[in-house]
């Protein structure tokens, strides 16, 4: 089917073609600011990582600098610019945006159609943020950012995809070439050197790109709402996974390790949850035999249910939220972290 569908991405390419060579002309323009900014993004149909990256490069830079986080709000009902407050719903602002607010509540999280008016609401605030960064910047070009991250899935990487439909990318794979760092996502634990090399091979990095592998690494979970309370799982004989995310592979395999039966029940991505999918939850629970079970689910997807008005009917049951972090292979191009934290100062100081 896909193939049939080819030349409707021939179409797509020529559109993303004069788009960008728009920008690259400067019919259409690319806005500079004066501070470090830090694009995240991908060329392909989500699931490559965007939400952890933007978590770790904030872990890594909070403690030194002021970050702020600029995205879009994907899929947010509330239209225009603005910065969200601690009670803003995910509903309003977007399930990513939503997580980002949870997790650093002391963090300004700007959503915005037009970027360039979210970065004049940041700078406007007392004090400005001295970093900003910027989520799914790959196909929006508006903002010119100093560091562009470009991600990519070990499972798909993007030189070897094509174009939706016939294909999973939304954007040309020339576009990869304003990429400054190139992260291969959700890699093995444990990698060869000859898989590397292949990785590095098959991806053509040209002389001003560096290209990092990642993994994701699953630490303890909690009880939905209480992020604070982390605790190991131990002794559970059955769980019921909820997504509604892009690619829930990942934790599949690394919750199937944790317990006897896993059951999975799935949603599109970013679903919005609703009084039939929740008692769909609660009847699939139930239903499953024994005692020592457990509900799991991510935490973007409890950003999304913790704020339906349903989740009273969850209330009394035993949900836990899986927290993800990346962490980094050994690379030749030294440490990704130091990387990033050149860039920042050398950005800084230039000011």
């Amino acid at each position: 089917m896909r193939l049939l569908l080819f030349p409707l991405s021939l179409v797509f390419h020529l559109v993303l073609f004069f788009r960008h060579l728009f920008y690259d002309l400067g019919v259409l323009k690319s806005k500079a600011y004066n501070l470090p900014l830090i694009g995240v993004g991908n060329l392909s149909l989500g699931g490559t990582g965007k939400t952890p990256t933007v978590e770790y490069l904030t872990h890594l830079l909070s403690p030194e600098y002021r970050v702020a986080i600029l995205s879009r709000g994907y899929k947010r009902k509330r239209k225009g610019a603005f910065i969200l407050e601690k009670d803003t719903k995910a509903v309003e602002a977007g399930d990513e945006s939503r997580q980002y607010k949870l997790k650093f509540p002391d963090l300004p999280v700007a959503v915005a159609e037009n970027r360039n008016k979210g970065m004049q609401m940041l700078l406007g605030l007392n004090p400005p943020p001295s970093v900003v960064l910027l989520d799914d910047v790959f196909q929006h070009r508006a903002i010119k950012p100093g560091l562009n991250i470009l991600l990519t899935d070990y499972h798909k990487l993007y030189p070897d995809d094509y174009l939706f439909p016939a294909g999973n990318l939304r954007d040309t794979r020339y576009a990869a070439k304003r990429a400054d760092l190139i992260v291969v996502t959700k890699t093995p634990a444990i990698l060869s050197p000859y898989v590397k090399e292949e990785i590095i091979s098959t991806i053509k990095p040209g002389l001003h790109q560096k290209v990092f592998l990642s993994y994701l690494e699953f630490t303890n979970p909690y009880a939905i709402g209480s992020p604070s309370k982390p605790k190991a799982l131990k002794e559970v004989s059955s769980i019921l996974l909820v997504t509604g995310i892009a690619n829930p592979y990942p934790l599949l395999e690394h919750l199937r390790r944790k317990c006897t039966d896993l059951f999975h029940k799935s949603f599109s991505d970013h679903h919005t949850f609703k009084e039939k999918d929740v008692l769909d939850i609660r009847k699939t629970f139930e239903h499953i035999i024994g005692r020592n079970k457990i509900i799991v689910t991510t935490e973007k997807d409890a950003a999304r249910l913790l704020d339906s008005p349903y989740f009273s009917l969850l209330e009394d049951l035993p949900v836990l939220v899986q927290p993800v972090r990346m962490a980094f292979h050994p690379s030749e191009y030294g440490s990704f972290d130091q990387t990033i934290l050149n860039y920042v100062r050398k950005a800084a100081t230039n000011r």
